[in-house]
């Protein structure tokens, strides 16, 4: 029994190193098989990720591709520039993009809806991964929901400014003379809110996978800037942080769609300023290989 008794400690010793390395060995096993599909999915969203509503949404997608299949392809239009125009071209574009500004300072007056309409289906021109066109453009002229908004807006500001946000950024916004007072929200004559929809939602209630659907949408709120800064008008870029689930909710906006940016857009007033910022040349932002 006396020397039965350390070599059956051994055993059990040995027992418990090898199912720990093997517990192990299955843990990073699992950790692997989820990079893995991570990175064979780089367009999923966080929201799907190693998740069921994945493997749901990929099925449900297979139903709907069966129908978009046979998609009927037609002769491309297109218009080639003599060489000097299409130099020119290029030059009064970037001219006018180089006079866009980030402006808070919002007059009151009333803009043409029409202009508005036409922005936000240029910004639908923008490419999407698999055509899904994974944006929703909510826009807000009605005093009351823009106060509502900008309450819910200042108060989540407040706490980002005090404590979220860190001293570091904050101090890097001091030169902008920006805090959580957003004036501008009740002044603009329009808010537009835009959506990014993480997938989509059949009728029958099934999802559709949005792939690549932030950058989607980010491609299509840069031509939403650039129609605005065409179409004469001045907004600054805003990304309301913490208030995206609020503000939803406020807007009556489904599940799947999640707040990307808001922008307050009009006329700049009579006394509006910005910062006297400089871009960078162009030998710091362009590498030719």
């Amino acid at each position: 029994m006396f020397f039965l008794t350390p070599v059956l400690v051994a055993v059990v010793c040995i027992l418990i190193v090898w199912i720990f390395k093997n517990a192990n060995g299955s843990k990073e096993k699992m950790k692997e098989e989820s990079r893995a599909r991570t990175e064979a999915r780089p367009w999923v969203d966080e929201d799907l990720k190693d998740s069921t509503d994945l493997h749901q949404a990929e099925e449900d997608a297979d139903e709907w591709q069966e129908s978009e299949e046979n998609v009927e392809h037609i002769p491309f239009s297109h218009t080639r520039y003599p060489e000097k125009e299409m130099i020119k071209r290029s030059q009064d574009f970037y001219e006018l993009l180089n006079k866009r500004r980030s402006v808070r300072f919002i007059s009151d007056d009333q803009i043409p809806m029409a202009v508005i309409d036409n922005v936000i289906k240029a910004a639908g021109t923008a490419p999407s991964g698999a055509h899904t066109e994974p944006w929703t453009f909510v826009v807000v002229k009605d005093p009351d929901m823009k106060h509502k908004i900008r309450e819910i807006i200042e108060e989540e500001e407040e706490i980002n400014y005090m404590k979220r946000m860190g001293q570091r950024w904050v101090k890097d916004l001091k030169k902008l003379r920006t805090n959580w007072i957003k004036e501008y929200l009740d002044t603009a004559p329009v808010l537009i809110l835009i959506f990014k929809q993480v997938h989509g939602l059949a009728a029958n209630g099934k999802k559709k996978v949005h792939y690549y659907n932030e950058i989607s949408v980010s491609i299509s709120c840069g031509m939403l800037l650039a129609a605005l800064q065409n179409a004469g008008l001045v907004t600054v870029t805003t990304t309301p942080l913490n208030c995206g689930p609020r503000l939803r909710v406020l807007l009556g906006r489904p599940h799947n769609e999640k707040l990307l940016m808001l922008l307050p857009v009009g006329y700049p007033s009579k006394d509006a300023t910005v910062p006297d910022l400089q871009r960078k040349p162009l030998d710091q932002i362009m590498v030719t290989v």
